[in-house]
């Protein structure tokens, strides 16, 4: 795909229009951002996922791809086939990479080291001798490519602790110089060994930073969630969970994140507070880079295809009623009402009786009511108690809402 193409779908995608608009042109700025690394981990809790899909042997999954984690972890469930989507070249080279290493990496070590530790010069070495010659054109030149034809190749990151980087793994990073600033350490949240030494971290060292003017200023920036990936139409929906005052939502989030789940159990809090997984596999992980998935993950990669394409888009190539898991994350909250109805209706039209959608939102409600026609929205069934359940599960603990849709029969 052209590079003008990429940046012509991601502009798109986040509501650019030609003006010379603050909020606009924010968007213009986080659409050439997107193109590059922005998680490099996906901060969705597949577990929740797996069970509000409810996926079948011969489950179609589709779903955007992010940074992957998900995509393999998905495998665990025994689906038919998964077509993972991106509109960022980055994302869809990050999948391209996991596969192969399922694939061909001797063993759960190496692959570990690889994704779990991420961080030797022993993964380079890996790179070259078992993945680079399995890797498609445009994927290998992605991760062989040097800044101006000098210098470290891409895929040296998993020598230097890959979390650490991407737009998400930057913000993290910021998070953590800022609290050290003020004399906070994030990492000590990870020496508790209960909930309740948890809250009383977050009372006693977390939750006074929300009072320092400064922080304050800069969550009422539309800008300062571009670490999160989040553009500024999705910025406002997070913030109307807190009556326009973002301060309190990320308190209200992060409070969650710190409290709401055992530091044993969450690996997004690990990854949160310790930039990592916990040393040597000693801590929680996505089940894709667990020992006794590595061999399930491994027999069904060859299920899973990874496609530079939106949605919507697509869905349009698809046949009516072929599909039965549809997988939206939170890019929802992007999209205007135009783009809404386009893939619900192609959601619908390619979806069999049953099919299950999830997706998740910055605010509570859903954003579907009042927004998707009703002769579209009508055909679905919201499982609104459910959908409140998955919520209160989902580990990564950032979003206002889960919910699931299911069509009705």
């Amino acid at each position: 795909m052209a590079e003008i193409s990429v940046s012509a779908r991601l502009r798109s995608a986040v509501g650019y229009r030609r003006s010379l608009g603050t909020t606009n042109l924010l968007n213009a700025v986080f659409a050439s951002l997107f193109k590059g690394l922005v998680y490099p981990q996906i901060w969705e809790d597949p577990e929740v996922d797996m069970e509000a899909l409810g996926i079948a042997s011969d489950s179609h999954v589709v779903a955007i791809a992010s940074g992957g984690c998900n995509i393999l972890s998905y495998l665990t469930a025994n689906p038919a086939r998964i077509t993972a989507l991106d509109l960022n070249p980055t994302h869809v080279a990050l999948n391209k990479l996991k596969l192969a290493a399922a694939a061909k990496l001797p063993s759960w070590n190496e692959f570990y080291r690889f994704f779990g530790g991420a961080n030797e010069k022993a993964n380079i070495a890996a790179y070259d001798r078992w993945l680079a010659s399995h890797l498609d054109e445009d994927t290998r030149a992605y991760w062989e490519h040097r800044r101006f034809g000098l210098g470290e190749r891409r895929i040296g990151v998993f020598a230097n602790n890959f979390y650490r980087f991407g737009l998400l793994g930057r913000f993290i990073g910021l998070g953590h110089l800022v609290a050290r600033a003020y004399g906070v350490n994030p990492r000590d949240l990870l020496r508790a060994r209960s909930l309740e030494e948890q809250k009383s971290y977050f009372a006693t060292a977390l939750a006074p930073l929300f009072d320092r003017t400064l922080i304050r200023w800069a969550l009422a920036r539309q800008f300062s969630l571009f670490g999160l990936g989040i553009p500024p139409a999705q910025y406002e929906a997070l913030a109307s969970a807190g009556n326009g005052n973002m301060a309190a939502v990320v308190y209200e989030r992060l409070e969650r994140l710190s409290c709401g789940f055992r530091i044993e159990d969450n690996y997004f809090a690990w990854q949160a507070f310790g930039r990592g997984y916990a040393d040597e596999a000693s801590g929680p992980l996505p089940p894709y880079l667990r020992r006794e998935n590595f061999e399930i993950v491994k027999a069904r990669v060859n299920r899973v295809e990874v496609l530079n394409r939106s949605f919507t888009e697509y869905l349009e190539s698809q046949q009516d009623a072929s599909g039965d898991r549809y997988i939206l994350l939170d890019a929802q909250d992007w999209m205007s009402d135009a783009q809404l109805n386009s893939l619900w209706k192609e959601i619908t039209r390619t979806a069999k009786p049953g099919a299950r959608v999830i997706f998740r939102t910055a605010a509570k409600p859903s954003l579907l009511p009042g927004r998707v026609a009703n002769d579209i929205l009508d055909r679905w069934d919201y499982r609104e108690e459910e959908s409140l359940a998955f919520t209160a599960r989902d580990r990564s603990a950032i979003y206002g809402g889960f919910h699931l849709y299911v069509l009705k029969c």
